[in-house]
Parts: C-alpha cells; structure tokens; sequence
C-alpha cells in the first residue's frame, strides 16, 4: 500500500490557474520528499505504519482582499451618498428659486394693481375737485349776475327789511352758543328770531318752523330780510338771513361765530319770504 494512500483531501474551491497551479507544485514536492523519506527508513522486518498527513494550506493573503473588497464598497457608498446629497440640494435650490420667482411675480401684480387702483382714485378726485370748481364758478357767476341784475335784488331795505339787515349786521363778531337767543350770543334760529323781532314780527325759536313761514321763493329773486335755509323745507338743520348784495348773515358755527358771507360761500338750498 502506498504511504500516501490514506491522506485525506484539503483541497479548497478553485480559484485560479494560476493559484492551483502553484499549490500542486507545493503539493508536489511534499509527497516526493514524504516517499524517499518512507524508503530510506522503512525496514523488510517491520510492517509499515500508515501515516494520515496534513496537506499544508496555502495563504494567499485573503484578508487583504477582502479587506480592499470593503473599503472599495465603502468608497462606492460615500461617493453615492455624496452624489444623492449633491442632487437633492440641486432640487432644493430649484424649488426655492422658483418659489421666490412665483413670489417675486404675485408682488409685482399687486404692486401693479395697487399702482392702478390709486392712479384711478386720483384720477377721480380730480374729476370732482374739477366739478366742484366748476360749480363754483357757475354759483359766482350767478352771485354776480344776481348783484348787478334786477333791483330786487340790489335795492337797498327799507322798512321792516331795513330794520332786520341791520340788526342782523350789527351782530357780526358775536359768539356763537347752542341755544343762544341773545344778546352777547345767539344760535343761528336764535339770530333771525331776535332780527326779527325789531320788526315786530314773531317767528317760532325752531329752524325747522322757521323754514316754513312765508312763502318759497326763489335764491335767483331774493329780497333783504328772506329767510334762507339748508336742508328741506319744514325741516331745515340751519338758517340765516339775506342782508342783499349777495350776501348772508348767520350764525354758523362755534369756530366762526356770527359772520357775514357771500353766497357761494355755503349755498342755501331754499329761501322763504315772511315780509
């Protein structure tokens, strides 16, 4: 019997050619050295012992390649990772860039929309401020006509007229007090009543009343001593007195007191006629 007869097999699943072929050399000379060993020591007396020898196992150095196999892996996931972290700000960044374009774009239309909104609030004040000095100048206009026109309007008062233009005159600079009926203030229904009075007429205290007595008569046709009056008839919030030349006397307000103003300074929206 052989004395390699009875070594077991260590072989490892094939790698390479070139890996096998070194480890059958190595193996090789092993058994040559193993059989003239066997020959030299044996003797014709004695049996020969099998022996059951180790096959030695060659290292190739795994470790390092599996080693190296790893930190290629490794290097692979990072450079992933980096690429993945890399497209994801590139995203973010587009979604930001667009968001504030949208924004940008929404501001711009409300800028634009409050531009066009004031141009046609201003464009609409000066229509009215246009309208209002149109009507303005219409009301001098027509002040000065009614001045230079008929007698009605310029004769100077007589009688009882004359005795309320220059009662009511005369009270120009006074205080004006809610609810004043003389002597040092009055309120403006207050004033034509005390006017009046020298006349020897009675009016009621109201405004409201007052707007009713007489007759209507028209602001182109007023005579010295009508009563005008803002508001509607019956129910006027203010009154005073026309003294001629298209002017009024009135107790306004507490700021200006007891003045004297043209016409077109407040328009009266009526007159009546009690004389």
């Amino acid at each position: 019997m052989s004395h390699t007869a009875h070594i077991p097999s260590h072989r490892k699943p094939r790698r390479s050619t070139s890996k096998l072929a070194v480890r059958a050399g190595v193996a090789g000379g092993v058994l040559s050295t193993l059989a003239l060993a066997g020959t030299a020591s044996a003797s014709p007396s004695e049996p020969v012992a099998e022996t059951t020898l180790e096959m030695p196992v060659l290292d190739l150095d795994l470790a390092a390649e599996v080693s190296s196999a790893v930190t290629t892996a490794a290097e692979n996931t990072r450079a992933a990772a980096v690429t993945g972290e890399l497209h994801a700000q590139e995203e973010e960044a587009r979604t930001g860039a667009a968001a504030e374009a949208k924004k940008a774009k929404e501001d711009a239309q409300k800028a634009d929309a409050e531009k066009k909104a004031k141009d046609e609030a201003d464009r609409k004040a000066a229509a009215e401020r246009a309208t209002r000095s149109s009507s303005r100048a219409t009301l001098q206009s027509a002040s000065a006509a009614n001045t230079q026109g008929s007698g009605t309007v310029t004769a100077p008062a007589t009688g009882s007229a004359a005795a309320i233009v220059n009662f009511a005159r005369a009270q120009v600079g006074k205080a004006y007090v809610l609810g004043g009926t003389g002597p040092s203030s009055f309120d403006c229904s207050g004033l034509v009543q005390a006017a009046y009075r020298q006349a020897g007429i009675s009016l009621p205290r109201m405004s409201q009343d007052q707007s009713s007595e007489g007759s209507s008569v028209s602001l182109s046709a007023l005579q010295p001593g009508d009563i005008l009056y803002w508001g509607s008839r019956g129910s006027a919030y203010h009154v005073a007195l026309y003294v001629g030349g298209g002017k009024f006397v009135g107790a306004q307000n507490p700021s200006t007191g007891i003045v004297e103003r043209s016409l077109s300074y407040d328009r009266p929206t009526g007159a009546v006629r009690v004389l």
